[in-house]
């Protein structure tokens, strides 16, 4: 594979550097910030970019004594990965121990993404929360790559290879699925995630490239119960709206559980959830999003 800085690198640490380079987002004017392209990135921008570009905006925005707790998003259209994206920070409110920053991120001239984010001083309070699933640890399971041998279908094989050599994130997941013959299942799925290679003990990019994470696997758990996925002819899917509460500090450069389930779906919507534990049980992060799924059916003949 190329070495060139407008394709994915050869080995996961080089993509690792290829999106921490993604993350650092340049200043062109007060308040404005300039996103860049995903290197090899073909089609629509993924979610989980937009998000953790303009989350990287928003803090250079914001004191440092206050961490981001919580970002709420909306998108509007899909992102064009020939263009660059430029995010306007809108600083709406700074009170005695909150902070809150609006993000637009453009393209065109059009905005393709709405964002709240809220920031909180530490403080004292009451503490309580739900224990993690019980789950095979990621060392009992299938890597990748052992994955992709196991994968008896040539074209399921290489699309899997394809995803993992684009990717700065291992996916371990619990439960197996089948890419060519999906069959209805309770709308549940586990997957253990980990950025491939040390970044450091920056907690904010931390954040952040959690949130990138957050985007990726998501979607998919509201089409469980129903034997479909983004092969099925006429499937159409994205999401609509994200939301990320941060309950903790947590290194995404170790192995995190991403638990998510779909409670409903219905008028073309599916709505999902997701929490984040750390592999000693500690609960970091909650996932709201609602997607569309929608199956468009081919025009009667007469």
């Amino acid at each position: 594979m190329s070495d060139s800085p407008n394709s994915p690198a050869p080995t996961i640490e080089g993509r690792v550097a290829q999106l921490l380079q993604l993350l650092d987002v340049q200043q062109t004017a007060p308040l404005t910030y300039i996103g860049a392209r995903q290197p090899g990135g073909k089609g629509r921008v993924f979610g989980g970019q937009v998000i953790a570009q303009g989350l990287m905006a928003a803090l250079r925005e914001v004191e440092g004594d206050r961490l981001l707790h919580s970002m709420h998003c909306y998108f509007m259209r899909a992102g064009d990965e020939r263009e660059e994206i430029r995010y306007e920070v809108h600083r709406d409110f700074d009170g005695g121990s909150f902070s809150t920053r609006r993000i637009v991120a453009i393209q065109s001239d059009r905005p393709i993404l709405t964002m709240t984010a809220s920031f909180h001083r530490l403080e004292a309070g009451f503490t309580h929360s739900e224990p993690m699933p019980n789950v095979p640890e990621p060392e009992a399971l299938l890597g990748e790559g052992e994955l992709i041998e196991a994968e008896t279908d040539p074209e399921t094989a290489a699309m899997l290879s394809r995803f993992r050599m684009m990717r700065p994130i291992e996916i371990r997941p619990v439960e197996r699925r089948s890419l060519i013959n999906p069959s209805p299942r309770p709308a549940i799925s586990h997957c253990w995630v980990k950025l491939g290679a040390p970044i450091g003990d920056d907690m904010a990019l931390h954040r952040a490239i959690l949130a990138y994470a957050s985007d990726m696997m998501l979607l998919s758990t509201c089409t469980l119960p129903h034997a479909v996925n983004w092969r099925t002819p006429g499937m159409m899917s994205a999401s609509l709206d994200h939301a990320v509460w941060f309950h903790a500090d947590a290194r995404v450069d170790d192995w995190l559980l991403y638990a998510m389930d779909s409670p409903w779906a219905g008028d073309g919507r599916g709505f999902n959830r997701g929490r984040f534990f750390t592999r000693d049980g500690q609960l970091v992060a909650s996932v709201a999003q609602e997607g569309l799924i929608r199956l468009r059916r081919p025009p009667n003949k007469a």
